[in-house]
């Protein structure tokens, strides 16, 4: 990762944006409260669209601190509103909430044992993503923010949200529909701010990145239909399953091949293929099912085209047929230049100079873009490592080894506090 150093002469005109408010003594207060309430919803995580008891846990304490909340949004989001002491503008801050299908692998004290059902199977349901410690740092930001609203210039909103990972097949759910039923509005957010944890950056530091931070993700199926046969005949159908492997390594060439890398990375990464239900019959159908990542628009389109093009070519081309449906998915995170360079000073005050690093975009997506498609959003990585461990010791998001360390959740508390109030001030 490269570390970026702020300019002296930046550092000087953007020193205005990035004001003393005091709250250190109630941000360290909070600190085990956050450790604790992190480490209980890590213990009782809850699938995308199912997050009840979370809900349940997040509204009741936003209640203690005599905050509005309206819950029940977009089925289990929970948004707080947070009215301060001078008029001022709204800005919001966000954090989500559902956990996914993994069975937890940690020796945690406070691992999950947790099963639910999904997609018709018994899984294991882990926060494999770190969304708990998000829930747990907006948990602590509303509380300090709650201990001082005499220094509030406006009104802060807190989006709970859930179904970050998507909703389950034939439901609507996320970002997405929090937008479409106003979470917006009422009163109308002027800017908003997210934040992701990080294992694989160190507690301490921040990452971040103008513009086109994280990648649009989109969802595609492909469809084979073949000829049924006997295994042990395969001249007298169509094998469907060669065909989606001709059709697997086809895709990859699109990216090696035709994409001009140089200007933004992608990706298409086939996640599963499904097809047949013993050995030796050649089945009639098949199906790939997989994600697109991209950095530009221009690109995906080009993506999308060639997809179904090479799909339908080389079906043909072993007398199969073939479709492909590709999914809108979740926009590119694009992060509003003049708001992220506003920003910066408020993490740089909280993290040090020297710990906040300019980064190169992810391919990894989030649905944060979708509140960014309509009002000016920031959203940056915060370390979550083992300040500790090695540079190679430290498991991927979305696996079953994934953890966090937890004294990275006190820097989360101090950069959403003092950016949204930093932001605030700034719009007086």
């Amino acid at each position: 990762m490269k570390k970026f150093l702020a300019l002296a002469l930046c550092s000087v005109s953007l020193s205005m944006y990035a004001q003393d408010h005091g709250l250190e003594k109630d941000i360290a207060a909070v600190e085990s409260k956050v450790i604790e309430w992190r480490r209980d919803i890590h213990q009782n995580p809850e699938l995308s669209n199912r997050e009840f008891k979370t809900a349940e846990k997040i509204a009741a304490h936003l209640k203690s601190l005599g905050i509005e909340v309206q819950s029940g949004v977009a089925h289990t989001g929970v948004v707080g509103i947070l009215k301060g002491g001078h008029p001022g503008k709204v800005v919001a801050l966000r954090a989500d909430i559902d956990a996914l299908p993994v069975t937890e692998r940690n020796d945690l004290p406070f691992k999950s044992e947790v099963k639910s059902e999904y997609l018709g199977q018994e899984v294991g349901v882990m926060h494999a993503c770190g969304h708990d410690t998000h829930i747990a740092i907006m948990m602590g930001t509303a509380e300090v923010l709650a201990k001082n609203k005499d220094k509030i210039h406006g009104t802060v909103k807190f989006i709970f949200q859930p179904a970050e990972e998507g909703a389950p097949p034939g439901e609507q759910g996320g970002a997405e529909l929090m937008v479409k039923e106003g979470v917006l509005e009422n009163p109308k957010v002027d800017a908003i701010y997210g934040l992701h944890i990080g294992s694989y950056l160190p507690v301490g530091h921040i990452a971040y990145k103008p513009g086109g931070a994280l990648a649009a993700a989109q969802r595609f199926v492909v469809k084979i239909k073949g000829k049924q046969s006997h295994g042990s005949q395969p001249w007298g159908g169509v094998d469907p399953i060669y065909v989606a492997s001709k059709i697997v390594d086809g895709y990859q060439s699109i990216i090696s091949r035709e994409l001009e890398l140089t200007k933004e990375a992608a990706v298409i990464t086939v996640g599963k293929i499904s097809g047949g239900v013993r050995n030796n019959i050649i089945p009639e159908s098949a199906e790939l099912v997989g994600t697109i990542r991209t950095l530009d628009y221009d690109m995906q389109k080009q993506v999308n085209d060639r997809m179904k093009e090479m799909a339908e070519t080389i079906a043909k081309a072993y007398r199969a047929e073939a479709t492909v449906e590709i999914a809108k998915g979740v926009p590119i995170t694009y992060n509003d230049p003049d708001l992220t360079e506003t920003s910066l000073p408020s993490l740089q005050k909280m993290a040090g100079n020297e710990n906040v690093h300019l980064i190169k975009a992810i391919t990894g997506a989030e649905d944060f873009s979708f509140y960014q498609e309509k009002i000016p959003g920031f959203f940056y990585i915060l370390g979550g490592k083992d300040p500790n461990a090695g540079p190679d010791e430290h498991f991927p998001h979305h696996t079953p080894d994934f953890k966090i360390d937890d004294s990275g959740l006190q820097l989360g508390v101090k950069t959403m506090t003092e950016i949204a109030l930093d932001y605030l001030d700034r719009s007086k």
